[in-house]
C-alpha cells in the first residue's frame, strides 16, 4: 500500500507544478479525465440513441435494433460506441492511432470507461483488443486497441486478454478498402490459442465502421468456446457504400 500513497502523492505535485491541459484547445483539463475540457468535451457529438447490435444512430426511437441486424445477424453480439466518428473526435483519433500521441489513448479510454459507467453497460469477463499483426505493430510501435482497453480495464477491475487470440497475417488497411473489400480482407486473418476462453468477452476497437474485423474475430472466439462477445469502442463511423472507398479511419 504504501507505493500507492507515494503514486498519489506523486501525481498531486505533478498537477500542481504541470497542471493538465485539454488536448484540443491547451485550457486547463476537468477531472477524472484531466486532459480534456468540459467546453471541448461537449463538442463531441454522442451516440445517445444507437443500434443495441452494430451502434449505428437509431433509424427510429425507441427501436433496440437496426433493419440490418434484424435481417441478418452479426458475428458479435453487442456494440457499444459513445460518440460518433466526427470532428473534433476524429481528429483526436487520428492523431493518436497514425502520429503515435499516446496521451490521447488514456484521454479516449477514460471516456469510454465514463460512458460504459454512465449508461449501465453489462460488463464482461475481459476485455480482448483487437490484435495487430507483429510487423504493423513493430511499425507502429503500439496497439491503438489496447492502450484503449487500459483505463476501462483499470477503472472496472477487468483484464485485458492479449492470450487469448493472434493476426495470423498482414492485413491490408482497412480505411483503404471498400466496404465490399473489408470482409474478404479480414477472413482468416484471427486465430484463437489453446488458452480457456471466459464465458463473455468484450473485444475492443477504436472505431466500428462496416464490423468486418470485430465480426470475424468474435466469430473465431466463438468457436473456440466464448459464448458472448460484445464489442466496445469509442466512435461509430458511417459504413461506406459498397463500392465507395472509405475516407475516414
Amino acid at each position: 500500500m504504501p507505493h500507492i500513497k507515494v503514486d498519489n502523492w506523486l501525481r498531486h505535485i505533478q498537477g500542481w507544478i504541470l497542471p493538465p491541459r485539454c488536448v484540443v484547445c491547451g485550457c486547463a483539463g476537468r477531472p477524472p479525465v484531466q486532459d480534456l475540457c468540459r467546453h471541448c468535451e461537449r463538442e463531441f457529438v454522442r451516440n445517445a440513441a444507437a443500434c443495441r447490435g452494430c451502434a449505428l444512430p437509431a433509424e427510429s426511437p425507441g427501436r433496440e435494433l437496426c433493419g440490418r441486424c434484424l435481417r441478418h445477424a452479426r458475428g458479435f453480439d453487442t456494440a457499444f460506441a459513445p460518440f460518433r466518428y466526427e470532428y473534433p473526435l476524429d481528429r483526436l483519433l487520428q492523431r493518436f492511432k497514425y502520429q503515435g500521441q499516446l496521451a490521447l489513448g488514456r484521454v479516449l479510454g477514460s471516456l469510454l470507461t465514463e460512458a460504459v459507467i454512465a449508461r449501465h453497460i453489462e460488463l464482461p469477463q475481459a476485455l480482448v483488443p483487437v490484435p495487430l499483426a507483429r510487423g504493423k505493430q513493430r511499425e507502429r510501435g503500439f496497439n491503438q486497441a489496447y492502450e484503449l482497453a487500459r483505463a476501462p480495464a483499470r477503472a472496472l477491475k477487468l483484464p485485458i486478454r492479449t492470450d487469448l487470440c493472434a493476426r495470423t497475417r498482414a492485413t491490408r488497411d482497412q480505411a483503404t478498402l471498400r466496404a465490399r473489400d473489408r470482409r474478404r480482407n479480414v477472413v482468416g486473418a484471427f486465430v484463437a490459442t489453446e488458452a480457456a476462453l471466459p464465458r463473455h468477452v468484450a473485444v475492443v476497437d477504436d472505431v466500428l465502421t462496416t464490423g468486418s474485423t470485430c465480426e470475424e474475430l468474435a466469430r473465431v472466439l466463438k468457436r473456440a468456446g466464448a459464448e458472448r462477445v460484445d464489442v466496445w469502442v469509442i466512435a461509430r463511423a458511417a459504413p461506406p457504400g459498397p463500392s465507395s472507398p472509405e475516407i475516414t479511419l
